[in-house]
């Protein structure tokens, strides 16, 4: 799976997916899963790298002390929104405010979607940002229609 990045916005940012063949049913449904999933997550916060403990301690996670008073002192790191995923022969879409999110998130996702890649629906390109010139995007993203927002 090629990895591109265009210009991207934070708050507004669509997400490309660009397949081997077009996918089946069972194919969507798996690449909607990724998403929903991975944007339940952010919602949640999970993508917060100032509250990554586990991680700075490193292999060994022997008797960590873990301190949860600091996690009450991190700033918020949310997703805001989603789209709908939107498919068109090869491609798929979807458009995300990623909100406060950290980096992180995309590491994820990008991880995540090389796995998919592997070993259910063959994703030959991932674009993270920018448009596609044969598939114009409607600028009517903020519009209650479009927003697919998962948990309130």
């Amino acid at each position: 799976m090629d990895v591109k990045f265009r210009e991207f916005n934070q708050f507004d940012v669509w997400i490309w997916l660009r397949f081997s063949t077009i996918p089946s049913m069972v194919e969507r449904q798996y690449i909607e899963e990724v998403l929903n999933s991975w944007f339940l997550l952010g919602k949640l916060g999970g993508f917060n790298a100032e509250k990554m403990q586990v991680q700075e301690v490193g292999v060994d996670l022997n008797y960590m002390t873990y301190e949860n008073d600091r996690n009450h002192d991190a700033m918020m790191a949310l997703m805001h929104n989603m789209g709908e995923v939107e498919y068109e022969g090869l491609w798929a879409r979807c458009w995300f405010d990623l909100g406060t999110s950290d980096a992180l998130a995309l590491d994820v996702l990008i991880n995540s979607l090389e796995q998919l890649s592997e070993d259910y629906v063959t994703i030959e390109e991932l674009i993270i940002g920018g448009q596609n010139k044969d598939w114009p995007v409607s600028n009517n993203r903020h519009d209650p229609d479009f927003a697919n927002d998962h948990i309130s």
